[in-house]
């Protein structure tokens, strides 16, 4: 006891009662005011051992909603009301004393992480989604928690809340088995609302709907509580009501957790059956594996092998996420944690790949649906000579963010590179604004496009092809009109949901981006469901920002594949000064091509600076011109100093300006700015 003592007096505190499991803890003060003092550190690397929580004590959900519904605030509070600090602090002070962990004394312990006003997006870990105030990468946490006299281990998934990741929210249910669907009291119910629950719904997970943000003055949690039950069938007294912001109700949250949510169905006495479901690069200890395990147990020191790669490797560390890294002596069935087994390149950690031990193979899990890409563009290196450091870095930024897809392309004007596939266009800004911050690569990126497809008519492309219809992913690949029989764009089905005030305006857009209703419910008597099928090339740039300029901020929109539709496309170039800027070509519905082109060249000519010469940005169709602006050049007043005289001397000055203008058009080169490819995209009626 002497040891105890000791270390209570080095770290400054009250060591608690052998006798009373309760004594001091339950007063204020036990644990050190400031956090610079806290009795453990991360550093200490103490290891826990996770055999004390059996799969009956463990629950795996995650948090949904829509867009700053709130679920990385409740995710903040959570972690501030469970028990890790404490747990740990108390393994060390008892070391080789005897004491066991006071859990069945009903005493609540708290803090995972310590309650301050800094706690804002704790799990939010990326430079990107601080800077957003946006959720993008999934990330999880284990969070320790005593609920009448058992201690339980609760795995949490914070998800992302915009379409374009939805990917990372169906890969974080296929590790849960349940849910917390937090909606708005203000808001209410919303189109990624809908979207998500559908998706737990349909991988049969419990849910638990969450009423956040009933401190706000114009909060209406009734209201919202009809709709939960209108929408999804949820019985209203089944709806908690909190604030997490200020932690009202949040306690009751996790209660619900424990008492609705089963725990995983799975067994320690099986074999090592373990689903990789996220991973990271680190460049000293390789590839981090975020591991589910299905079956079994996983230690350090043990030899396992990959289902996809079939290599095998030794486990260095295992590990829970609290938020940060903690290693375990085992992980075992039904857990959720880390893994570090020495795998260095970053092709040998496939998502949805499934690890077991050397010599006990085991039936590979499903895995996951891969993901199917929205839009596509082309990336390059500014400087060739970067080219390596380049697909290092994307090599690295997809083995954390597996939905996008990467194929090798090049280009005459901007030389090697490639075609990357993305969700959306949020989602293709936050990818390369990672390269800038994680990896501190610039790159020059193209006008996005949709993938279109073409059924060949002419038999010399069929035999080159293979295929009688191919996909288009490149304006370049584009194939003439003479050996096509038909082209073929995506469409998505598009959920709205607004106030009914802005019912009118909104239809008119939808018309204007050629869209075909499906149908139209009302929610309540103050907000409508719109469902319309959309050709994805018009909602995939800026559809989002107009409908939320229309609606003053309250409509939202979500999408799904709906397959393909036969359309009358053509490929439109734009010339800036005769030259063709391969990265601006676009396919194009043959209705929109003119009032297209013209927005393009008239944004075009405010993003590229003036020259000394003058500069034609023209949009053309094959050989013919549809729209032209013109860029003025500098001029130098050359007839300044001829203060009367003869006119021919006038004359002579002019014409000598005028030839020099036009060698300099001739012979000078205009450089497009990088950041104006998305910009030029942006339409007028959205300033």
């Amino acid at each position: 006891m002497a040891l105890a003592g000791r270390a209570a007096l080095r770290w400054g505190a009250r060591l608690p009662s052998p006798c009373s499991a309760a004594g001091p803890l339950c007063r204020p003060g036990w644990l050190p005011a400031a956090r610079s003092e806290r009795p453990y550190s991360s550093r200490d690397k103490e290891k826990l051992d996770m055999s004390t929580y059996p799969v009956e004590s463990i629950r795996n959900f995650s948090i949904i909603a829509h867009v700053d519904h709130g679920k990385s605030t409740l995710a903040d509070r959570l972690l501030e009301i469970t028990v890790y600090d404490v747990y740990c602090w108390w393994l060390r002070l008892t070391e080789g004393v005897g004491l066991s962990w006071p859990g069945s004394s009903g005493v609540s312990f708290k803090g995972a992480i310590s309650k301050t006003d800094h706690n804002k997006q704790v799990l939010d870990k990326l430079q990107v989604e601080r800077e957003r105030g946006i959720t993008v990468k999934a990330q999880s946490a284990s969070l320790f928690y005593n609920h009448e006299g058992i201690n339980y281990l609760l795995n949490l998934i914070d998800t992302p809340g915009h379409v374009d990741f939805s990917y990372e929210v169906s890969r974080s249910l296929s590790a849960c088995q349940g849910v917390i669907l937090v909606v708005d009291a203000n808001e209410g119910i919303q189109a990624q609302t809908v979207a998500n629950f559908y998706l737990a719904f349909e991988a049969q997970l419990s849910i638990i709907p969450v009423i956040n943000k009933i401190d706000l003055k114009n909060a209406d949690p009734e209201r919202v509580e009809k709709q939960i039950e209108k929408l999804f069938d949820i019985p209203r007294d089944e709806c908690i009501r909190i604030s997490a912001k200020q932690g009202t109700n949040v306690e009751k949250v996790l209660q619900y957790v424990i008492e609705k949510i089963p725990p995983p169905q799975c067994n320690t006495a099986d074999p090592l059956k373990a689903l990789v479901f996220d991973s990271t690069f680190d460049h000293y200890r390789g590839v981090i594996a975020n591991i589910a395990l299905f079956g079994g147990e996983i230690a350090k020191g043990q030899k396992i092998v990959s289902a996809h790669t079939k290599k095998r490797y030794e486990v260095n560390e295992v590990g829970i996420l609290t938020p940060n890294e903690q290693p375990t002596h085992k992980l075992y069935a039904g857990q959720v944690g880390y893994l570090i087994a020495g795998m260095k390149e970053v092709t040998e950690a496939q998502i949805g790949d499934t690890l077991f031990l050397y010599k006990q193979p085991v039936e590979p899990l499903p895995g996951f649906k891969s993901a199917k890409p929205m839009v596509f563009a082309g990336m390059y290196p500014i400087d060739q000579t970067e080219y390596n450091n380049l697909k290092s870095a994307l090599e690295r930024l997809t083995l954390n963010d597996s939905s996008v897809t990467v194929h090798r392309d090049s280009s005459l004007a901007l030389g090697a590179g490639w075609r990357l596939g993305f969700l959306g266009l949020l989602h293709m800004e936050v990818f390369n604004q990672r390269l800038e911050q994680e990896y501190n690569m610039s790159v020059i990126l193209t006008a996005p496009t949709v993938p279109y497809k073409a059924v060949l008519s002419s038999a010399k492309l069929k035999k080159e092809y293979g295929k009688d219809e191919i996909t288009i992913i490149n304006p370049a690949q584009f194939p003439d009109k003479l050996s096509v029989s038909e082209y073929l764009e995506p469409t998505v089905l598009g959920t709205i949901v607004t106030p009914h005030e802005y019912i009118g305006k909104i239809i008119t857009l939808c018309q204007d981006r050629r869209a075909v209703q499906k149908d139209m419910l009302y929610i309540d008597e103050n907000r409508v469901m719109l469902k319309y099928l959309f050709p994805l090339n018009e909602i995939v740039v800026d559809f989002y920002d107009a409908l939320k300029s229309l609606s003053s901020g309250y409509a939202s929109f979500d999408y799904e594949d709906a397959g393909y539709q036969s359309a009358d496309l053509i490929k439109m170039d734009i010339l800036v000064n005769g030259n063709p800027v391969e990265e601006l070509a676009t396919i194009i519905h043959r209705d929109k091509a003119y009032a297209a082109g013209k927005l393009l060249c008239e944004r075009l000519k405010e993003t590229i600076p003036r020259q000394l010469f003058e500069i034609a940005i023209q949009a053309a169709i094959g050989k013919k011109i549809i729209a032209r602006e013109t860029l003025k050049a500098y001029r130098k007043n050359v007839v300044a100093k001829c203060y009367g005289g003869d006119i021919t001397r006038r004359m002579k000055l002019l014409k000598r300006q005028a030839e020099g203008k036009r060698l300099m058009r001739k012979i000078g080169n205009v450089e497009v700015p990088r950041d104006a490819f998305i910009r030029v995209l942006k339409r007028e009626t959205d300033k």
